[in-house]
């Protein structure tokens, strides 16, 4: 991370943050922070926990422990409170409406902000087409018969319709050829420059890796290692453990 970022202030902190299914606890007792204009990754295998954690920190999931955001704490975090925080998550899913135009898609994710009176959505469009020009190609195409990097790009637009300080991705990569995974995360990392910082949950460790500041390595609900994302990028364990030769093929 560059050394400006460390002096900004925590935009997202999970302090003590567990997430338990009835019995199991999936998430234990771990710390993560996001500073402002930071992309931090999560990642770590199959069944770690990190779609969980994005879960219970946008408030659909319960959680113990501690929430802040812009260093106030959040009791009982809920959706709502989030999205209010001006929190988006794109999930896994990418959860688009098929039987509608991409341009109808990114007006329902600009709608919380319309609720509140402000009617600026075609700037907001345009600020999206500006990210995603191919978005703008296929404004009036429905999104059921957009490819798997077009549909990503469009979750992601959807996303920013709302103006969020911070981005919470749910494995952006899933299901990508490895050129479209560049693209988008691409993408991701320009948004830093839009004043969005960013959380990212991704199995993809090396793509991951090479377009955020910081990492934290999730194996069994604890954090295993964190640090600089480049030099997690370069670390034997992460190295044996992720970007080995199944890495490298996958």
């Amino acid at each position: 991370m560059n050394h400006d970022l460390r002096e900004q202030p925590v935009l997202l902190g999970l302090r003590d943050f567990s997430v338990s299914y009835g019995p199991v606890e999936a998430v234990h007792r771990i710390d993560i922070e996001v500073r402002q204009g930071e992309i931090v990754t999560v990642i770590g295998p199959n069944g770690a926990g990190k779609t969980t954690l994005l879960c219970a920190a946008m408030g659909l999931l319960p959680s113990r422990g501690e929430i802040t955001f812009d260093g106030v704490p959040i009791k009982r975090c809920t959706v709502e409170k989030m999205v209010a925080k001006s929190v988006a998550l794109v999930p896994e899913k990418r959860e688009l409406f098929g039987e509608m135009s991409v341009r109808d898609n990114l007006l329902l994710g600009g709608f919380s902000l319309w609720r509140k009176g402000q009617r600026d959505q075609s700037q907001r469009m345009r600020e999206v087409f500006a990210i995603f020009p191919r978005l703008e190609e296929r404004a009036t195409q429905l999104a059921s018969t957009l490819s798997g990097g077009e549909r990503q790009m469009l979750a992601i637009g959807r996303a920013l319709m709302a103006r969020p300080r911070l981005l919470m991705l749910d494995e952006p990569s899933l299901g990508l050829a490895p050129r479209i995974v560049r693209e988008v995360l691409q993408v991701v990392a320009s948004l830093r420059d839009h004043g969005v910082s960013v959380l990212l949950v991704e199995q993809n460790a090396r793509a991951a890796l090479k377009v955020a500041d910081r990492a934290y390595v999730l194996e069994s609900g604890n954090v295993a290692l964190s640090g600089a994302a480049r030099d997690l990028l370069h670390d034997q364990r992460i190295i044996d453990t992720y970007l080995g030769a199944a890495g490298a093929h996958a």
